[in-house]
């Protein structure tokens, strides 16, 4: 259960993508961004909440090594 520590970034690396999505379709001109942005925050959202509900189940198992 150790790699889930590090899934969390994953959702940072897929927001930033999709923001930069986002910048890159209002540089365009031609399409609407707002579904970029709406994916980006919520990969913003879920890095918060698995980051939250990662410290809240280790401070369940105190002598998990």
């Amino acid at each position: 259960m150790g790699y889930l520590k590090y899934t969390q970034y994953a959702y940072l690396v897929i927001a930033i993508l999709f923001i930069y999505d986002a910048v890159m379709k209002i540089n365009a001109g031609g399409e609407t961004p707002w579904l970029s942005f709406l994916i980006a925050g919520m990969g913003i959202f879920m890095f918060f909440f698995r980051r939250k509900f990662s410290k809240k189940f280790d401070n369940q198992n105190p002598n998990k090594k």
